[in-house]
């Protein structure tokens, strides 16, 4: 308040810069910015717009994985057409530096022979904005066969994807050599460092198989838990990516894995390609859709609860009246014996690929997990959702299980680094 009068005072009448004046003026402006300055910071920050803001792309793990979701996605397996180990760590130095760049503010590169093509395509126009972008890469089981001298440097669990029984796998869009994960805020960002780091890698890898993602906007931009296509929040139960101690314990790969030591801080990833039958769906009766996912569709809130973080309190429903037993909620995590019975966290994109042959809309579901232990997390999650009810809205028919790379821990180290010490 006092600050605030003398600011008045000051606004109605002239300064008198005597030194009794001129110290009274200077002890109220340097309390209020003492007051105020953290919260300007902060304010400043949050107001910052997003496509100019920077995820840095070094650290003991790779971006992409634990990171609060952007907005869009692009998902693109890749086998490779090189011939052996020096090669591939070329790839990798390559790979690694074109991430560098993408992720940190930048200038148009202009090239002065009209000849020539490019340096960039030129889709961004000249604001060359980080946008939160991050690129997260990972191995197939394919890439550790005998092309390439790394079999005995395999990751443990690391195997091919399976099918389950309500699976129609199309090998069109299963496995890779490589998978790039590309998330950013805009859709023109990713397919901008896409196409730069094809191009950067012309001639040593071919595509299999691509697909994009997105979110709702407005949950993005409000930070709540986003919707998916069939109008539930998806993700209410993720652990919190702040807990580093549950991270190691779910996600990443520590000593506790006993796993080769070029692997730790890295991570297993589970790709799953789920096409929904929306038109079916839409006529399906609220109280059926709730039932089958075990929440209420307005608020997330488990069933007979409130807010979508309740305790489903599934102890004082041990007959299912109310939390129906074949539910996706209960049957993916039905904590017991502990909360986070599902070993992984998840990271999941809505897709639109347009129309199927049949004529109905080809949308669906691209499910992402990440965990330090295939079995544990995503295959005995599956495992338990066998069966349930909500499988006849939905197809599974493609993905992968691929083993994502450790981060990179300073300038001038690249990615896969253990591959070849």
């Amino acid at each position: 308040m006092k600050n605030k009068t003398l600011f008045k005072s000051l606004s109605k009448n002239p300064v008198n810069l005597n030194k009794r004046t001129t110290l009274k003026w200077l002890g109220g402006s340097l309390l209020l910015a003492s007051m105020g300055a953290k919260a300007v910071e902060k304010q400043e920050a949050l107001s910052t717009p997003r496509y100019q803001r920077t995820i840095a792309y070094l650290g003991q793990h790779q971006a992409g994985v634990i990171t609060p979701e952007q907005k869009h996605a692009s998902f693109i397996a890749l086998n490779l057409t090189v011939a052996n180990a020096d090669d591939i760590k070329r790839i990798f130095t390559t790979l690694t530096q074109r991430i560098a760049f993408l992720t940190q503010p930048r200038e148009l590169q202009q090239r002065a022979n009209p000849h020539l093509p490019p340096a960039e395509s030129g889709i961004l126009g000249t604001q060359l904005h980080p946008d939160e972008l991050t690129v997260t890469v990972a191995l197939g089981n394919s890439f550790f066969d005998s092309r390439f001298g790394f079999q005995a440097k395999k990751p443990k669990r690391l195997e091919p994807m399976k099918p389950f029984p309500n699976d129609r796998l199309d090998p069109k869009w299963c496995g890779g050599d490589v998978l790039l994960q590309l998330c950013a805020n805009s859709q023109e960002s990713v397919i901008y460092a896409l196409r730069d780091i094809l191009k950067h890698l012309s001639g040593k890898v071919y595509a299999v198989w691509k697909i994009d993602g997105f979110l709702p906007a407005r949950d993005i931009d409000n930070r709540q838990t986003p919707i998916n296509l069939f109008g539930f929040k998806d993700g209410s139960g993720n652990a919190p990516s702040s807990d580093n101690s549950l991270m190691n314990d779910l996600v990443w790969i520590t000593e506790k894995q006993n796993e080769p030591q070029w692997c730790l801080g890295g991570s297993y990833q589970a790709v799953r390609l789920i096409r929904f039958a929306l038109e079916f769906w839409d006529r399906t009766p609220l109280e059926d859709q709730e039932n089958n996912f075990g929440r209420h569709r307005s608020t997330g809130a488990p069933i007979g609860m409130k807010q979508e973080m309740d305790d489903p309190q599934f102890e004082k429903d041990p007959h299912g009246d109310r939390v129906l037993f074949d539910s996706h909620m209960r049957r993916a995590e039905p904590r017991n014996p502990e909360r986070y019975s599902a070993k992984l966290r998840r990271r999941s994109y809505s897709y639109s690929l347009g129309l199927t042959p049949s004529g109905q809309l080809d949308m669906g579901l691209i499910f992402i997990s990440f965990q330090n232990n295939l079995k544990k997390g995503f295959i005995d999650t599956q495992k338990r959702l066998d069966g349930e009810p909500l499988e006849r809205y939905i197809k599974p028919f493609g993905g992968g299980y691929y083993f994502v790379l450790p981060g990179i821990s300073q300038e001038g180290d690249i990615l896969a680094k253990g591959l070849f010490d």
